[in-house]
């Protein structure tokens, strides 16, 4: 009988083998308890929501979610360590004293009289009544013109709801003050660090900052600046004793100065949980910065991070990424507070001090971003890397190429790859560890985090619409445009300044009249599985031969070549040709040479005639952006002429099947058409 009741068992695989099933329901058990952490995690989070909402707005645990967070944690464990930086450790409750110190002081500058309903009315005074799902306003607190200070003058007090900006490394003062500004009722504004001149006024201006605070080591850069910075009327503040520049006062100094005890949480209640808390500026690799425009109800989302990738109060995190990145500071830092676990910071990232770093903290959770695990794979064996503790690496932009040699020479250790965007309102989480996949595509998946992939043309740069005009969804294999549908639970806020800066990013009637997506400007692929890969950006995807290139495919062949250790493919103009020529700067894996023999039969055995890169540049290093995102639109704009490049470049001589150096003369048989490519 017993056998009996086990035959039809048996036999189901080989049903859902004949159904073509098997391969997505073969994943459905990682898939349910992956789900089922999901709703475990929204459950959570909105049951602290509720608390909040009906805790004492006298008390610290009533205000914005970032404020009541840290004062839970301070109450629970505050002798648990928080944060570990360099030789300094602080514990949850000594976070909780310094971050209320911050906020005293900013309050000072806003005018408030520590009483019950002194000086103003708090975080909602100053709320826009942000209520759009579809958020491309521009209304920021305080986003008028700023008087200009005259000599002697002081800069305006600060409005309920005024935009501080933070120009700072990752350091424990970067979290204080930002800490400090939400239980203020203020918003930060993450400057990236590098930015100065016009970059950096353009990013002060599109937020409506009132206020800077700035790094002390910044000061000698940043002196051209001084002047319009100071007729914009900003309070100057430097975090740090040094001596500083007339105007300029110590703003370290003045929280020392305050008691440490808790702040009112009536001061930082939102008056709805869509309004904006918090700007991040997106990376700007194609023009000046936007300031992305992050919700309260992202910050408590951020908070449940870690739980979804599967960490846990007593984990050890080792972040080494800019704060002013939304990986560094949403994921990072609010996502350790969201599960209360520890997180050593890194001012920088070294990877020759990397696995020292995490023997001496005990390590067991590591946060990547871009090229992290590229740099650990390329360094010398260290002894270090043996007996570590790390079982977890969790990020974005990870290789397959470098995710295989990672986990076979430092594992065993469980890589989760994540996608998303800062202002974006999907993201995807790889649980299944599979090698090259960025998340999975079930429908238990996309009905707690839903998104679609729709058919995209290149060449117009636009969804291709049925007869309908509705988008139309891809078939498996088919690289598609990520989207994801716009509504109270996943909204897109857009961008500080005119709605124009989101113009593009919201699509309109793509399964039905009316509904409204947010565009990703991610191509993926979903295979037959259900697994998600990424594909391309679709600005970087270009046109040649009539055929679509992919420069994520033509560096991932690229990288398969031993003597490679890093490759950037992009497309370049080139005069008389239609589309865009395949470049790829390289850089060498020492000690080897470049192979130019190898090279080509390669490419000629590994991807079609028309992806095939018609340009090669070789470099010392590759040029990046502080997030370590490859700088492709610069590296086209910088195109392939020899006279004004001085890296080798070469090209590839079709009739002779070679790479041949670029020569001048051969740039100008390439530009009179004697060349074929």
């Amino acid at each position: 009988m017993a056998a009996l009741l086990l035959l039809p068992l048996l036999l189901l695989p080989l049903l859902l083998l004949k159904l073509r099933l098997w391969p997505q329901l073969r994943w459905l058990a990682a898939d349910l308890a992956f789900t089922v952490r999901a709703l475990r995690c929204k459950r959570a989070l909105r049951a602290r929501a509720l608390a909040a909402a009906a805790a004492d707005p006298e008390g610290p645990e009533g205000g914005c979610s970032l404020a009541w967070r840290l004062a839970q944690m301070a109450r629970q464990r505050p002798a648990h360590t928080f944060l570990i930086h360099g030789a300094q450790r602080f514990s949850y409750a000594e976070a909780e004293r310094q971050s209320n110190r911050a906020a005293r002081a900013f309050l000072r500058a806003r005018g408030w009289d520590g009483g019950p309903g002194g000086g103003d009315s708090g975080a909602g005074a100053a709320g826009e009544g942000e209520r759009a799902v579809h958020g491309v306003r521009d209304a920021a607190a305080g986003s008028g013109a700023a008087r200009p200070v005259r000599e002697g003058d002081g800069a305006t007090p600060l409005a309920p709801g005024a935009t501080v900006a933070l120009l700072l490394p990752a350091c424990p003062e970067f979290l204080w003050l930002w800490f400090g500004l939400a239980k203020a009722g203020l918003r930060a504004a993450f400057v990236p660090t590098a930015l100065r001149r016009g970059p950096l006024l353009h990013c002060l201006r599109s937020c409506g900052a009132r206020a800077l605070v700035l790094a002390p080591e910044f000061l000698e850069s940043l002196e051209p600046d001084l002047p319009a910075l100071r007729a914009m009327g900003l309070h100057l503040w430097a975090a740090g004793s040094e001596t500083h520049p007339a105007g300029i006062t110590d703003f370290l100094a003045e929280a020392s100065a305050e008691v440490d005890g808790p702040v009112p949480g009536y001061l930082s209640a939102p008056q709805n949980i869509m309004d904006t808390c918090l700007y991040i500026f997106t990376s700007g690799t194609t023009g000046l910065p936007k300031a992305a425009r992050i919700s309260h109800l992202k910050v408590l989302q951020c908070q449940g991070f870690y739980q979804l990738c599967g960490a846990h109060q007593e984990d050890v995190i080792y972040l080494a990424l800019p704060l002013y990145h939304m990986s560094g500071s949403l994921l990072g830092i609010v996502g350790c507070l969201g599960i209360g676990a520890t997180v050593v910071l890194k001012s920088k990232f070294s990877a020759g001090q990397f696995w020292e770093d995490c023997q001496q903290h005990g390590v067991t959770v590591f946060q990547y971003i871009g090229e992290l695990c590229r740099y650990l794979v390329n360094q010398p064996p260290n002894k270090a890397e043996h007996g570590h503790k790390v079982r977890l690496v969790v990020g974005s932009g990870l290789r397959p190429d470098t995710w295989e040699r990672f986990v076979r020479r430092f594992g065993p250790l469980q890589v989760l790859e994540t996608y998303g965007l800062t202002e974006g309102n999907v993201a995807t989480f790889n649980y299944t560890g599979q090698r090259g996949a960025v998340g999975r595509a079930s429908w238990l998946y996309k009905h707690v985090f839903p998104f679609s992939l729709i058919r995209y043309d290149v060449t117009t740069g636009e969804p291709i619409r049925n007869t309908q005009g509705l988008c139309v969804a891809t078939s498996p294999g088919e690289p598609g445009l990520l989207v994801a549908p716009v509504n109270q639970q996943s909204p897109f806020l857009g961008y500080a300044g005119g709605p124009e800066l989101a113009r593009g990013k919201l699509l309109k009637d793509v399964f039905q009249p009316g509904d409204v997506f947010f565009n990703t400007g991610d191509l993926l692929v979903c295979d037959d599985q259900g697994f998600l890969r990424f594909h391309d950006r679709t600005g970087d995807t270009f046109r040649w031969k009539g055929e679509n290139v992919a420069t994520t495919e033509v560096a991932e062949a690229l990288e398969a070549l031993d003597f490679l250790q890093e490759v950037n493919v992009y497309g370049v103009t080139v005069p008389g040709h239609e589309g865009r020529a395949g470049m790829a700067a390289l850089v060498l894996r020492p000690p080897h040479s470049l192979d130019l023999v190898q090279l080509y039969v390669h490419v000629s055995e590994n991807l079609p005639p028309y992806a095939r890169p018609r340009f090669l540049r070789l470099q010392e290093s590759l040029a990046t952006t502080e997030t370590f995102k490859q700088q492709k639109v610069r590296m086209a704009k910088e195109g392939f002429d020899p006279s004004t490049l001085s890296d080798p470049l070469y090209i590839l001589d079709q009739a002779g099947g070679a790479y041949l150096p670029l020569t001048p003369a051969r740039y100008s048989a390439l530009l009179a058409g004697g060349l074929r490519i």
